[in-house]
């Protein structure tokens, strides 16, 4: 299997929303794309996997190890190899490709945060960051385009939060600030036992419209003139939108349950907003 082939199956088997926005790129923009989400993925499952924490820190840093690699000339993993082709025409550094992996490892460390403004830290670096090399790959033209694609991310990994209060729960993970939990009246242990209840409606909610507020920043900083070269972005934006809608129509049950759409409603999102972009 190339190199191509396997991101390409990683970026298939993941059933991740962002495969839908790769699909109407040209082909090298989309290599490219799609070998940065196979890294990130590779890296995510790490983290992911429920293996020692040691473990998987030792699995980071054989990956920082190996962007070293990769920067070198001499890349070893398929990702690595997809990606070497895509550095320089896209702009992808190896300062970003470590911020990603930063923000993984804080995921072994860290399983609470106490306001909003370390868990924005967080979410730049394993979204934020990956909204700046995607930018780069789409093409753009005015420098305010990377503010936008920084926002974007920041709103992408929002609402997985959002989405996942239940199964990161479980897993010992509270990535909700805890000034936000004493906020509505709610302690750490109602999200581990599944404690529900119209509190926590409250609180989800108001999770719901700052995930909101971030996608609102980000299209009003987008520029006019790279809107048609920003289209994959638009595309995630729209089909995050429409699952923060299911999940409220949903009755915000994600402690219990986790809301997704359809392959079917994601490519038709993806295919109407690609078409009135």
């Amino acid at each position: 299997m190339s190199p191509d082939a396997y991101c390409q199956a990683k970026a298939v088997a993941s059933g991740s929303s962002f495969y839908y926005a790769f699909l109407f790129l040209p082909p090298e923009r989309r290599r490219a794309i799609t070998a940065l989400y196979a890294f990130c993925r590779e890296v995510d499952d790490v983290v992911d996997s429920g293996q020692e924490p040691q473990l998987a820190a030792a699995k980071l840093g054989w990956w920082r190890v190996e962007i070293a690699n990769l920067f070198a000339g001499h890349p070893q993993h398929p990702v690595t190899r997809a990606l070497q082709p895509a550095l320089a025409p896209f702009g992808i550094t190896e300062a970003r490709l470590g911020e990603i992996l930063s923000g993984m490892e804080m995921d072994l460390t860290q399983t609470r945060y106490l306001d909003f403004a370390a868990l924005e830290q967080y979410c730049h670096l394993v979204a934020g960051v990956v909204g700046l090399l995607a930018a780069g790959i789409f093409g753009y033209r005015d420098p305010r385009t990377l503010e936008y694609a920084r926002a974007l991310g920041i709103a992408f990994q929002l609402t997985n939060i959002v989405r996942d209060v239940g199964e990161d729960a479980r897993k010992g993970r509270i990535y909700l600030p805890m000034e936000d939990l004493r906020r509505f009246g709610l302690t750490a242990a109602d999200l581990l036992q599944a404690r529900g209840g119209d509190a926590f409606r409250e609180l989800i909610t108001f999770q719901t419209r700052r995930a909101e507020s971030y996608y609102e920043r980000a299209l009003a900083l987008l520029p006019a003139q790279d809107r048609r070269a920003q289209r994959p972005g638009l595309i995630m934006a729209a089909i995050y939108r429409a699952l923060l809608a299911e999940i409220e129509r949903d009755g915000f049950r994600v402690l219990t349950h986790r809301t997704s759409l359809t392959p079917l409603r994601k490519l038709w999102i993806a295919w109407t907003t690609w078409l009135s972009g």
